[in-house]
């Protein structure tokens, strides 16, 4: 070594040091900036006069983030309204074939099919109907707002007067006043639909006692209808079924709704 050699006595320089993955002291920098922008952002939402000073400033905050945070829920499916409900009494059906006309023509299947149509109306009016044999075991307790008994008269020949319809209700009931009015609507909404006359001289016994009104509920208003006689009132019970049924559920339809009748006046209970 020679004499005049200068000696480095300093350190080298430490050498930058590298960062291969993406400087994370930057990227969490960045996060800490976006985060407090984030909270900033939400406090400017919240920071109304009107709550400036609330004490629920904080809480409305998370719990704004919990909904927005919150994941998607299946919508609950709503239950469905129970519909009113609506008893028809097809009469002699399941029982026996009732009035035999000289062709075979029974008044069973006359009335069944009146039955059938009328439900087909009160269901597509909104209710639940249904259709019970003569003495059908639901009749036994049988809660309804109304339950209706369809039958027809004799197919024997009486006299030129034997034509029309008929409607009672129970000679003794609980709410003589629902009766009244149900056998009014019955009376009203029917004789317009066919036209046909109110046969009031010939309602019996069998009609105003009628096995099914001891049966039931006391609740329920009930009321038998005859809608023609076999005889002479044939072509629209057989050939215009529809125009009867129709008529059937309109006088339904008036009681349970409550629609007026037109000449009708409540009896004061």
């Amino acid at each position: 070594m020679s004499d005049n050699a200068t000696i480095n006595t300093n350190p080298p320089a430490p050498r930058p040091r590298s960062n291969p993955a993406g400087q994370p002291g930057i990227w969490r920098m960045m996060q800490t900036i976006l985060s407090v922008s984030l909270l900033v952002a939400t406090l400017l939402t919240f920071w109304t006069p009107a709550n400036i000073l609330s004490a629920n400033l904080m809480d409305r905050m998370f719990r704004s983030f919990e909904v927005a945070n919150a994941p998607d829920l299946p919508q609950a499916t709503p239950t469905p309204s129970i519909r009113p409900r609506i008893g028809l009494v097809a009469g002699h059906w399941g029982n026996d074939s009732g009035a035999v006309c000289v062709d075979g023509l029974t008044e069973e299947s006359v009335n069944l099919k009146i039955a059938e149509l009328v439900r087909q109306q009160l269901n597509d009016a909104g209710f639940d109907v249904d259709l019970l044999q003569e003495f059908d075991k639901r009749l036994n307790g049988y809660q309804a707002l109304a339950l209706v008994s369809i039958h027809n008269d004799s197919c024997e020949y009486v006299n030129d007067q034997a034509t029309g319809f008929k409607v009672a209700a129970a000679a003794s009931t609980v709410f003589p006043e629902k009766a009244t009015r149900l056998t009014a609507c019955m009376i009203q909404r029917y004789r317009n639909a066919t036209n046909m006359e109110y046969h009031a001289n010939t309602i019996t016994a069998d009609m105003t006692e009628y096995h099914a009104f001891t049966e039931i509920n006391g609740s329920t208003t009930a009321a038998i209808i005859e809608t023609g006689f076999l005889n002479l009132d044939r072509d629209i019970l057989v050939n215009h079924t529809d125009v009867v049924a129709r008529g059937v559920a309109e006088g339904i339809l008036c009681y349970v709704r409550n629609e007026d009748v037109p000449g009708f006046e409540q009896p004061t209970p």
